[in-house]
């Protein structure tokens, strides 16, 4: 009977909080879908506790019964000081969510960066005060196991540059500690990019090397630390920006069923979730950096109206070209360019960038179009937009359905002169979330990524039970 009860305390469940009060309110519209909003708290919500059972390791006991008695004081001593650790941590992100929650009534507060206004934002006021708190105590862990070039570290150049961006500048932030106790969020520091390029067999279509190199760095990590059972993931995150990272990720089912993923490919038809994994931009940095991409002229200067350049990869840019190419001189669709045109030069000139999914719904036009001045013309499906639960991206980009597409220019053409000089300065303002800074800069596309994730981990409440 005492092993029996023994076993049955061994796989007592991690409990895992979902706080869907202040995330309730968001839906989706015109196929652009929109996370849960922590900024609306429009409804009350009753929290639900969810179960999740616990791994079983194996555990090289002393075979002695004082040693294993020893072993169990030890091992509950330990467990005892992390469990204060995570009590605290979990009172602190509940009085973060309660400053958020009484932001969205009170006065802006100063800021001597920046200070978020206007309708570009959901609740500017709420988005201020969560970075805020975000700075103020935001901890990432980074499992230091695994070596380069898979794992910290990744290219930092070219249109999956901010993977690579991303990784390195996370070893050297602010936000990182080295105690795995006062972590929030853990990081599971792998390059998707670096396993493509050195784990992957070309023309194999064998995906088992690659997934097998997750599933194995994650069983490392189960078994070394307790953080990954305690909560089953919930509280780690991957990034990816390769278009193979959300599948790579099902080698290991509590990495996209638990886990945080912040994915280029936000893609909810391939199992991306809104309310819990993060859309993040897809920059093309072809020298690494921004140098040379940012700023264009004025809406006087831009004599084009509708503007697209690119090759035909899906089935959204074949109703695109043959409805729109070369058939319309105010809606410029083509696939080459003359030669001396330069693309940029081109959005530079344009008021309306057309930017459609590809093969894969991430894409570095909508990016292109907004550091260069243009506004976006979005016509994707099933596309979770970068940091929309914070910026409501129907103020400064037009967002068409698929369905819609042979109706293009009689949608932009009912965009008023006034309302498009909105929509294309309020594009400039938000620009600064989506730009890359070395070192970092606040606000800017590696804070924006950070908020996203610290937004999913206010969203949870991780309790401990000692396991004996």
């Amino acid at each position: 009977m005492r092993g029996q009860k023994s076993k049955k305390k061994l796989t007592l469940a991690a409990l895992v909080t979902l706080i869907v009060a202040a995330l309730s309110g968001f839906g989706y519209a015109l196929n652009f879908q929109q996370p849960a909003s922590l900024f609306d708290t429009s409804t009350n919500v009753t929290p639900p506790l969810l179960h999740f059972p616990r791994l079983q390791l194996d555990r090289h006991l002393p075979s002695s019964p004082e040693g294993r008695e020893k072993h169990r004081f030890n091992t509950s001593n330990v467990w005892q000081r992390r469990n204060r650790n995570l009590e605290k941590i979990e009172a602190r992100l509940g009085e973060a969510r309660a400053a958020i929650k009484e932001a969205i009534n009170r006065d802006d507060e100063p800021d001597p960066d920046y200070l978020p206004t206007g309708p570009m934002y959901r609740n500017a006021k709420a988005f201020h005060r969560s970075y805020l708190e975000m700075e103020n105590q935001f901890k990432v862990y980074i499992y230091e196991e695994g070596d380069p070039p898979i794992f910290h570290t990744a290219p930092s150049h070219g249109v999956l540059g901010l993977e690579g961006i991303f990784i390195n500048e996370m070893e050297q932030s602010q936000f990182r500690t080295r105690d795995p106790d006062k972590a929030q969020v853990y990081f599971l520091p792998f390059s998707i990019i670096s396993i493509v390029h050195f784990v992957y067999v070309v023309d194999s279509h064998d995906w088992s090397r690659m997934q097998n190199t997750v599933a194995d760095y994650v069983n490392v990590i189960a078994q070394k630390y307790p953080y990954w059972n305690r909560s089953l993931g919930a509280d780690h995150f991957m990034l990816a920006c390769h278009d193979w990272g959300p599948k790579i990720s099902f080698a290991v089912p509590n990495l996209y069923n638990s886990s945080i993923r912040a994915l280029c490919n936000a893609n909810t038809s391939e199992r991306f979730n809104p309310y819990r994994d993060v859309s993040i931009p897809e920059v093309d940095l072809p020298g690494g950096t921004t140098d040379g991409l940012l700023g264009g002229p004025s809406p006087s200067h831009r004599p084009i109206f509708v503007f697209f350049a690119g090759g035909i990869h899906g089935y959204i840019r074949t109703v695109l070209f043959e409805l729109w190419e070369n058939k319309d001189t105010e809606v410029q669709v083509r696939q080459y360019l003359p030669k001396g045109v330069k693309y940029y030069d081109m959005l530079r000139k344009s008021k309306f960038c057309i930017c459609p999914s590809g093969y894969e719904v991430a894409d570095a036009r909508i990016f292109e179009a907004l550091y260069t001045g243009c506004v976006p013309v979005i016509i994707k499906d099933h596309y979770v937009a970068p940091f929309s639960d914070v910026l409501n991206w129907e103020s400064f980009s037009v967002i068409i359905p698929v369905k819609d597409i042979p109706n293009l220019k009689k949608i932009v053409k009912n965009i008023s002169p006034r309302q498009y000089i909105k929509m294309q300065m309020r594009g400039l303002k938000v620009r600064k979330h989506f730009e890359v800074s070395f070192p970092p800069k606040r606000y800017d596309v590696f804070h924006m990524i950070l908020h996203s994730i610290w937004l999913r981990r206010l969203n949870l409440q991780i309790r401990d039970y000692e396991v004996l």
